[in-house]
């Protein structure tokens, strides 16, 4: 390998370009082949960039410093060079060296582009296609990048020139030549799609921040686009069909983005982010025919290729673009059919395979858009596709989509009838799901795929958000036009939900039938539904009459459940699993009408009630089931309380379940507890047959609740099928909610939030690193990653002394978790030319392979006798050959010696590993005792007193216990509970997260309130002691946590809190348990000695049982005697015997108990 580097590096020093090309691209296979090649790269640097040479070997070079790392010394080289060869007589020699701004470093950016600016504005005018092609694909790449943002924002004149390069690439979409007229239709749309989707900090590879200033600079140069492109529409989509077929897709995305912003008015909100007015500096549109028409010609321009072209991906593009203008207003449905007909047609082509989901999620997102026939007519097949998806996303999406139409399409269309319209065959839920393998699906006992699970889920789901109140729309000036039925489903026709959700709970009848090997959230869901349903209907109370006040609706879907209802009770018996059997039984027993039942015989096999007795007996005698396998427990204790319910409610079902629990009871199926429940049901029973006029309805009223799930109450008895249900319940739910209940568009929330809104991250604090007198000021922060599991390390460096620094190396090494992407140990940063009190930046970016402390050790060598003798220095890497080594240890001398400043290391906090987990109390509460991992420990903050401070903290509704606990709200932690639960006596805070590596975390943090202990004191400083408890799913997370408490108290609260030893804590107890017995001892000394003496032969009373009978007879003379009137006074004592930390303690358990009891209500 040396032989060959040692000869690709003679051909580099040779004349000859040919030579100088093939080394070059042996170099790039080198590159490629993953070997180390900056002794290739520096040669490179040396004898083609900082030389002469042809326009080939310039641009092979720039593609070979792109595959490497460059040191400073080289950096610099290429700078120079640039700056050079945009002044060079050949345009493809100035296009090679154009071509490389996008690799250069941020920290260098800004002074090559101020050097180089009028270089680059005559680049635009050059004659040459070939160097304004380049400057157009490079400058398209760089200006919308977060570093360079971030420069315009501090510099006027940098921003002014960007500003015009932007019209100048709009510009060359007019380009005569077509290849610079493609490169420009794809930079303005790259900045359209970056602006809409915010995708723009992928770009510059390390996560800046959003300012507020930086998002006016980018809506600046967005709106200036738009509205170039609105007043040339008509000549860019002339210029677009004189491009070449293959290039015509590149130029559809911006005419159609700019064209749907001036239709949609979404260009005002671009205008307002930009803080511009719109008459001084955008277009005006005067009216909406104006717009219509500009959509309209962008319309009849597209059309044309959803029909003729045979290239897919033209299609396809056509087609998206064409559905993204759509639902502008006024828009019309053809222009969505055309497109759905186009796409759907590469589907069965079985073309451009690779967008399949995005195929289906395009025709299901706009489905709205069509006309009701052809929604219709589209249903079944849309059906059929999105069983064929891949990704579970993607299906739950689709699926919510077609769930939401359905409901929709059967509202709409029966509010047509009632209007005295035709009825439109096929919009009914039972004919939109009529297709035979649909049915099929539903009908059959057992399927390998979750589809059917997903689609009742997804339609049982849908129903719920019906029944909900839809969210308040706020006008943004950015809504869609929205047609027909979902227009009406989603309005005021959702009054109606009940209608279509009674055509589910038909359709859906067999899925009680399914074997699911033991998943249930979709039963779950459908009995729930229907539960709800036999509720809001009151079927327990039989079908109304007329003169009752019914109307004919609501009398027909009453008959409707009822028939539902029996038709549920005779196909009990085909009901596969005991766990299913109990829950349809508690379905049907809580709402049926018992007393409309009129049997021929009393043991008549057809009845509903002796049906539903006769599988309660199965589940309670089921002997093939294990309590280990099947958790036969609840099943058995769902089966009781049903038993319980329907007995009381019904004295002919009281009579006939008698006696099955007393034969279950006495079988020795039953165990101790379940004789003891058989006991005291049968005794309610009997209360209730032998006092039918004292019932209490309220005891066995139908509360429409469905009290099963498909969580388990304990650990005990886990079973995969239960991982599973909560991972199609997660999916369902966040289909639904995305689609029923978007959250708003980042752009919407900082129209209407501004400054305040959470996008506009404020920059994190700084940390000094060096010690005021030191020679080199440095400061840093860090900005995290989770996604990528990175973070970047931002150092200002600032140099103190009067010389000028001409070479100063940032060293910065790592411990704990953190590693460099390519496996180094170190990293180096070599800064030139350091100006006396200017501040120059530099950044690393380092990964985080687990959950551990971690910390970045930055040391700064620089040399004030740096001469110019060492150009050849590169810096110090390992990997680099011994000869380079040894001249680097000749070369040593020549530098002088360094000055070595150490500083103290940068701790990244063990919460910035952390995000929050949303979850619901339900769940966290059931999930916290089943945490293998705990760790409990104790700390203590200061507050205000009861004191003047103490006082206007509770006026304002602020508790003035958790003023050390404030910083919380900022750590990515998200809090359970509803509200804090909050006593006098203490509170609780309850917090859920997961690491980035998918490890949950919980923390429960009590505290106990003083401030009763100070009221009249004054405005003291008084001691808050806080009790931690983390429980986490892995223990290495709470061993990390547990190896350094009071750093993890740091991280939590920003020093806040001190962690105080287990042996403090019961020293400080035993302190003011020592003082309350003092202020006691005083209290009872103040006290007259009458009053003590009577108390003390009050006690001497109350304490009789212990005492001997001659003291009791001498108090009984003493009585006698002449004090009766302290036998009149004595009386029931108010007094609670309780201390005051038993009193305090029992209010903050009832607290969180009535807490807990709200939440799982």
């Amino acid at each position: 390998m040396d032989i060959l580097f040692a000869q690709i590096q003679a051909d580099l020093r040779s004349n000859d370009a040919l030579r100088q090309s093939s080394a070059l691209l042996q170099s790039l296979q080198q590159s490629a082949a993953g070997r180390d090649i900056s002794v290739l790269a520096k040669s490179a640097v040396e004898e083609i960039v900082a030389s002469p040479a042809s326009a080939v070997c310039k641009k092979l070079s720039f593609d070979l410093i792109r595959s490497t790392r460059l040191t400073a010394d080289l950096w610099d080289t290429v700078c120079t060079d640039v700056l050079t060869d945009l002044d060079f007589p050949d345009p493809d020699v100035s296009a090679a060296a154009v071509s490389i701004l996008a690799a250069i470093p941020s920290d260098r950016l800004s002074k090559l582009i101020s050097d180089t600016k009028n270089q680059i504005t005559k680049c635009f005018d050059s004659p040459s296609d070939n160097l304004r092609f380049s400057i157009t694909e490079t400058l398209g790449c760089i200006l919308a990048r977060d570093d360079l943002v971030t420069l315009c924002e501090n510099n006027v004149t940098l921003l002014d020139k960007v500003s015009g390069w932007w019209a100048r690439i709009g510009q060359n979409m007019l380009d005569s030549s077509d290849a610079v007229s493609k490169v420009a239709f794809e930079s303005v749309g790259r900045l359209f799609q970056e602006f809409d989707t915010k995708r723009m900090s992928r770009l510059a590879g390390d996560k800046l921040i959003d300012s507020e200033n930086s998002l006016a600079i980018r809506s600046n140069w967005v709106s200036s686009m738009v509205d170039f492109v609105w007043k040339k529409r008509s000549a860019l989509m002339a210029r677009s069909l004189v491009l070449p077929v293959e290039n015509f897709r590149a130029t559809v995305f911006p005419i159609v983005y700019a064209v749907k912003a001036f239709a949609s008015g979404s260009v005002e909100v671009i205008r307002k982010l930009s803080k511009a007015s719109g008459g001084a500096n955008g277009t005006v549109v005067d009216s909406n025919a104006e717009r219509l028409v500009g959509v309209s010609d962008v319309v009849t321009h597209l059309v044309p290729f959803l029909a003729s072209s045979l290239d897919p991906a033209l299609i396809f593009e056509v087609g998206m673009d064409m559905l993204y203008l759509a639902d502008v207003p006024g828009g019309k449905t053809e222009w969505a059919s055309q497109s759905i007909i186009a796409i759907l047609t590469l589907w069965d082509r079985q073309e451009f395979a690779s967008a399949r989901e995005s195929i289906v999620r395009a025709v299901v997102t706009n489905l709205h858009l069509l006309d009701l026939h052809m929604q219709v007519s589209l249903f079944k097949r849309l059906l059929l596709m999105v069983r064929n998806l891949r990704a579970e996303s993607d299906r739950m999406h689709a699926l919510a989509c077609i769930c939401r139409t359905a409901l929709c399409v059967d509202l709409f269309a029966k509010e047509s009838v009632r209007r005295g319209q035709k009825p439109l065959a096929g919009t009914d839920i039972a004919s939109l799901f009529e297709d035979a393998r649909i049915k099929d699906d539903l009908n059959s006992v057992t399927s390998k795929t979750l589809f059917r699970e997903e689609l009742v889920a997804s339609l049982v789901e849908s129903c719920f958000q019906l029944s909900l109140p839809l969210p308040e729309q706020k006008n943004s000036g950015m809504e869609s036009r929205v047609i027909g039925a979902l227009a009406y489903g989603t309005g005021y026709g959702a009054l109606n939900w009940t209608e279509p959700a009674l055509e589910v709970v038909e359709v859906c009848r067999p899925c009680v039938k399914w074997d699911c090997d033991g998943r249930t959230y979709a039963i779950d869901c459908y009995l729930k539904l229907l539960v709800r349903l036999c509720h809001i209907y009151d079927t327990r109370g039989g079908v109304k009459r007329v003169k009752d006040g019914a109307s004919q609706d609501q009398i027909l879907n009453e008959t409707r459940l009822q028939n539902l209802q029996r038709e549920l009770a005779k196909g009990l018996s085909e009901v596969n699993t005991p766990r299913i059997c109990a829950r349809v039984i508690w379905a049907i027993s809580e709402h049926i009408d018992v007393e409309g039942l009129d049997p021929l015989l009393a043991d008549d096999p057809e009845d509903p009630l002796n049906i539903i007795i006769l599988n309660m007996r199965k589940v309670l005698f089921d002997i093939d089931s294990s309590s280990d396998s099947t958790n036969r427990l609840l099943d058995v204790q769902a089966v009781l309380l049903c038993a319980q319910r329907l007995g009381s409610h019904n004295a002919r079902a009281g009579q006939l379940l008698t006696k099955e629990l007393e034969e279950f009871r006495n079988s020795s199926m039953a165990d101790s507890v379940n004789k003891h429940q058989c006991r005291m049901i049968l005794q309610r029973l009997k209360y209730a047959s032998s006092h039918s006029e004292r019932r209490w309805p309220g005891v066995t009223e139908a509360r429409g609740d469905y009290p099963f799930s498909h969580h388990k109450l304990t650990v005990q008895f886990y079973e995969s099928a239960a991982a599973q249900d909560r991972k199609l319940e997660g999916l369902v739910h966040n289909a639904i909610l995305e689609l029923w209940r978007p959250e708003p568009s980042e752009l919407t929330l900082l129209l209407t939030k501004g400054v305040e809104s959470t996008l506009l991250k404020v920059p994190p604090t700084a940390t000094t690193l060096t010690g005021s007198s030191d020679p080199c000021y440095i400061e840093a922060y860090h900005l995290a990653d989770s996604s990528d599991g990175k973070i970047s390390l931002h150092l200002k460096v600032l140099n103190l002394t009067e010389l000028e620094l001409n070479r100063v190396d940032i060293r910065v090494g790592l411990s704990g978790s953190l590693y460099y992407m390519d496996g180094s140990p170190q990293a180096v940063r070599q800064l030139r030319n350091l100006v006396s009190q200017d501040p120059v930046p530099c950044s690393v970016t380092v990964g985080v392979s687990h959950f551990e402390r971690c910390a970045l050790w930055v040391q700064v060598l620089y040399y004030p006798f740096y001469g110019s003798a060492a150009s050849d220095y590169e810096g110090d890497y390992s990997e680099e050959d011994p000869q380079i080594m040894r001249q680097k240890r000749s070369l040593r001398p020549e530098l002088g010696e360094p000055v070595i400043l150490r500083c103290q290391p940068y701790k990244i906090p063990l919460t910035e590993l952390l995000i929050p987990h949303k979850i619901s109390p339900v769940e966290f509460f059931r999930l916290w005792p089943s945490l293998p991992a705990i760790v409990e420990y104790t700390g203590t903050y200061t507050y205000e007193g009861s004191g003047f401070k103490a006082t206007a903290a509770q006026q304002c509704g602020a508790s003035p216990f958790l003023s050390g606990l404030k910083s919380l709200s900022s750590k990515p932690f998200h809090k359970v509970c509803s509200h804090v639960i909050r006593t006098v006596a203490g509170f609780q805070l309850c917090f859920a997260a997961k690491t980035w590596y998918g490890g949950f975390l919980g923390m429960m943090i009590f505290g106990a309130s003083e401030v009763s202990w100070n009221v009249d004191l004054g405005d003291e400083t008084t001691t808050m002691i806080c009790k931690f408890v983390v429980r986490a799913s892995d223990a290495s997370i709470t061993k990390e946590i547990g190896s350094d408490l009071q750093g993890w108290l740091d991280d939590l609260t920003d020093g806040g809190v001190e962690y105080m030893p287990e042996d403090e804590v019961k020293v400080a107890a035993a302190e003011r348990l020592r003082i309350s017995m003092e202020r006691i001892a005083l209290l009872k000394a103040a006290q007259p000695k009458k009053a003590l003496k009577s108390d003390d032969e009050d006690e001497e009373e109350e304490d009789s049982d212990e005492e001997d009978d001659f003291t009791t007879k001498k108090k009984k003379e003493k009585k006698k005697d002449g004090e009766e009137e302290d036998d009149k006074k004595k009386g029931p004592t108010t007094l609670s015997k309780l201390t005051a930390e038993e009193a305090e303690h029992r209010a903050l358990q009832q607290a969180v108990l009535q807490e807990w009891t709200d939440l799982l209500i």
